[in-house]
């Protein structure tokens, strides 16, 4: 029997391990620089950073490429191995370790001026991969560059601090003091913001800060959930889809198709960013690991990125009749002012209280207040309400339930945070809601707008109202916007039927 020696590569294993540290793996890497111009690899002039080390593939790939592509013009393999690791290639670690882990990868050795490394011509054990100890700019208890919390992160030296020093300077073109051609690689994703106990995406500050280096080309894998939510990302979210110069955009709707056992809700995507050129931009998604075909597409229709280009055809349809949404008749967000965790109300509800809708531990409880203690929108306590939870999450599931179970409460009634709520006059009118509620066309507009497992008010703007008379069936909702089979066959294809 043949016996076959498999060497694994060792970053391809990194990156399945389950670590706070996204590592990406090789094969993800090279989809990313088939993106770049062919021309680049032949090209001893062209400069490459890599401002967020981690595991030092993205360098170690650009390697490869370019002792190919130079072999003609430097035929000396060690004179061109040179050349390009100390004229070429370019990074700043995330931290100490994986600075070392990078030097490790990229140069064979710790040390870059090591008789051991690949390379030749470094003075210094660094090379090119830089890392220096970066403080937080401490302003109101929030670091002004990351916003990280000062209770969370300010750490004596010796510690790590989490201080990226790419996006922790308004000056990051001093780093190396030079420019560069191309910025590749896979930022660090987030961090806590008050005490650990909420996170905040910092994968943008490292994008936006690339942009101002102004290179040639720009290409960084970073979560999906920027195109429609995420905590503060909402000029980030403008700035990229009005931004031109994104010419190329590979959308994964789960994150574990690229990185295996990250549990990230939302997807994740890599784009190209050509500084020289704009224009419409050709984006694929990928369900799975298949990649679906290229679509040309304008990033910039609507004030989130639909990120299907077939979900956006029926969208075209639905908006196309021109009726309200129905949003006019959902809640805000803490409508009667009160978070999840509130609890100043009677777990039991007293003869003379309103239902008030809560959860603990996963399970839907009505306790009671009294009525002169609701002090915010008190015209709403005597509305029959269709209740939904505002977060429910899948991770990813095709075909998707997408919401929760709904349920109707009669006036007079309240509830916390954790429920969202459609207000209407009358007990039929809530029953004729909570049918449209239940079809899978209005799950499947939501789904549009929900990328993540929290549904805020926003999440339901592409809803459109319906008359509270009947009870609703998809049938009927698929006749009305003119849906053909193709688009029927898509929605049934995304969206689980209610009764499963």
């Amino acid at each position: 029997m043949l016996k076959i020696n498999y060497n694994p590569d060792v970053l391809s294993c990194l990156a399945n391990l389950s670590n706070d540290e996204v590592f990406t793996p090789p094969i993800i890497v090279n989809q990313m620089l088939d993106l770049l111009p062919a021309e680049l690899w032949s090209d001893k002039n062209a400069t490459f950073l890599d401002p967020m080390c981690k595991s030092g593939v993205f360098l170690r790939e650009i390697a490869k490429r370019l002792i190919k592509g130079l072999e003609r013009e430097l035929p000396d393999l060690q004179s061109r191995i040179n050349h390009i690791f100390t004229k070429q290639l370019y990074g700043v670690a995330i931290t100490e370790l994986t600075s070392h882990l990078s030097r490790r990868s990229v140069y064979c050795s710790k040390a870059a001026n090591s008789e051991y490394a690949v390379a030749g011509g470094f003075t210094d054990a660094n090379g090119n991969i830089r890392f220096e100890h970066t403080k937080h700019n401490w302003k109101n208890g929030k670091c002004a560059f990351c916003n990280a919390s000062q209770e969370a992160y300010d750490r004596a030296d010796e510690l790590e601090t989490h201080a990226y020093q790419f996006i922790h300077t308004d000056n990051p073109e001093r780093i190396f003091n030079m420019r560069f051609d191309v910025i590749v690689g896979n930022p660090p994703y987030q961090m806590g913001s008050d005490g650990g106990t909420r996170d905040i995406p910092v994968y943008n500050k490292f994008v936006e800060q690339a942009k101002k280096l102004q290179p040639r080309y720009l290409t960084m894998i970073i979560p999906s959930r920027w195109m429609a939510t995420g905590l503060g990302l909402s000029e980030f979210r403008r700035s990229m889809l009005e931004d031109r110069h994104v010419r190329k955009l590979v959308d994964y709707e789960r994150m574990d198709a690229v990185f295996p056992g990250v549990d990230f809700e939302g997807g994740v995507c890599y784009f190209l960013w050509d500084r020289d050129n704009e224009g419409l931009c050709e984006v694929i998604t990928a369900n799975g690991q298949e990649l679906g075909e290229p679509v040309e597409r304008d990033l910039n229709e609507y004030d989130i990125f639909v990120r299907d280009s077939r979900a956006l055809k029926i969208l075209k349809k639905v908006r196309k009749v021109d009726e309200s949404s129905i949003t006019s008749i959902l809640s805000a967000d803490k409508e009667f002012g009160w978070t999840s965790n509130f609890d100043g109300f009677h777990a039991k509800k007293k003869p003379d209280d309103i239902a008030l809708h809560y959860s603990r531990g996963g399970k839907r409880l009505i306790g009671g207040i009294a009525r002169k203690d609701v002090t915010k929108s008190p015209h709403l306590i005597d509305k029959w309400k269709v209740m939904i939870s505002s977060a429910y999450g899948e991770r990813g599931a095709r075909p998707a339930m997408v919401l929760g179970s709904s349920f109707i409460t009669e006036p007079p009634s309240v509830c916390t945070q954790t429920y969202l709520f459609f207000y209407v006059e009358s007990k039929k009118s809530a029953e004729s809601l909570q049918s449209y509620l239940n079809t899978r066309f209005f799950r499947f507009l939501v789904s549009l707008r929900k990328i993540t497992q929290h549904a805020s008010p926003a999440t339901y703007t592409w809803v459109p109202q319906q008359s509270w008379d009947r009870t609703w069936k998809d049938e009927e909702l698929y006749a009305k916007y003119g849906l053909s089979k193709e688009d029927i066959a898509f929605i049934e294809a995304s969206i689980r039927p209610k009764d499963e």
